[in-house]
């Protein structure tokens, strides 16, 4: 018997561009990425406001490929600042387009995903998905407590390519996810981390939690953060320009670049050195903090992300980690592919979608 094909578009709305790409079942057809102008982009008050211009350039670049939209099975778009959701797929609705161009959590990029990719399928007679949006939270509740009533610890990681990469490498092994324990660690501009347990995420390290990295801090000294705080050189909006974005690497090294302090580090320069070597140290002891929530218990740790393409860093955490289990580097984001794979296992009827209801 033949296998069925489906195809599908990928949205992934970026602060500065818009990646799209085109699968059947597994196979990549057709990537392409739209770059909007920062001085275009500055006209619109919100992200939402962008939607026409977003678009109409996702259609452009569709038609400049000359790709035959006509073929489609269903359109995939980033999840956006929803209220917190179960992982997996989710239907775009009529409440979903409303919650997010109305009432989004946030103002961000992702918001952008549904709506395009809810316009697009609408006039194919097609379905349009989110995937593993970026609220999806199913922590353990022991897992929510800070320690201080007033906040609650959030589930706010990379998800999309994080459960994509785990369940990659649970197919390598010949195994469901839901029966392994596996710590994936994501290292781009930020490095989140998680652990996956009976299928779920049961705990997190968010961007704010976790190992420095090459934009963000990290998780810092409380009094400390406090002092800096109230200490008059900081207003709120620079507080939090310090911790998420100029901290990390920028702050230590003044770049974000990973191959810049790799050459200042072959160059023999120590504390480029140093200060590099500190994000891997890092990374291995928020494995191991992750390690412990299922009691040591790990089937396999997963390094991911744009950093994971770097073998010195890569090589250095292996080396803290390895004992607790087997290390697997798949390098990249590779968000479109997570979108397209996560609406293909529903196509086929491997995974049932939510229906997204705004809660009251």
């Amino acid at each position: 018997m033949l296998e069925k094909m489906y195809k599908i578009l990928s949205i992934n709305p970026g602060s500065t561009s818009t990646k799209i790409a085109v699968y059947e079942n597994e196979n990549e057809l057709f990537r392409g990425s739209v770059e909007h102008d920062v001085a275009e982009l500055s006209r619109y008050k919100t992200m939402v406001d962008q939607f026409e211009m977003r678009m109409d350039a996702v259609m452009s670049r569709l038609v400049a490929a000359k790709y035959p939209i006509g073929e489609l099975a269903a359109v995939a778009g980033r999840g956006g600042k929803l209220p917190p959701l179960k992982q997996g797929a989710y239907r775009v609705n009529k409440a979903m387009v409303d919650f997010l161009t109305y009432r989004p959590i946030d103002d961000h990029a992702s918001n952008l995903g549904a709506l395009v990719a809810y316009e697009i399928a609408s006039s194919l007679g097609i379905p349009a998905y989110i995937y593993d949006a970026v609220v999806v939270d199913e922590l353990e509740e022991v897992a929510r407590l800070s320690g201080i009533p007033e906040i609650t610890r959030r589930a706010s990681c990379h998800v999309l390519n994080m459960r994509a990469v785990a369940i990659k490498t649970a197919k390598k092994f010949n195994k469901n996810l839901r029966d392994m324990n596996v710590v994936v660690t994501h290292m781009g501009g930020g490095i989140t981390g998680t652990v996956i347990s009976g299928g779920r995420m049961i705990d997190v390290l968010t961007d704010e939690e976790g190992p420095y990295s090459p934009e963000r801090v990290g998780r810092v000294p409380c009094r400390q953060l406090v002092d800096l705080c109230f200490s008059g050189k900081h207003d709120r909006a620079s507080a939090t320009r310090r911790m998420r974005g100029n901290g990390g690497l920028v702050a230590y090294l003044g770049t974000n670049k990973a191959l810049e302090v790799e050459e200042k580090i072959k160059n023999g320069d120590k504390y480029a050195e140093l200060i590099y070597y500190g994000m891997a140290y890092q990374v291995a002891k928020a494995i191991g903090e992750l390690a412990t929530v299922v009691k040591g218990k790990v089937d396999v740790i997963v390094l991911t992300g744009a950093i994971a393409h770097s073998r010195m860093m890569t090589d250095w955490i292996v080396d803290r980690v390895g004992f607790i289990a087997p290390v697997e580097i798949i390098p990249g984001e590779n968000e479109l592919e997570a979108l397209a794979l996560g609406t293909l296992r529903v196509l086929r009827g491997e995974e049932q979608a939510h229906e997204f209801t705004e809660p009251e």
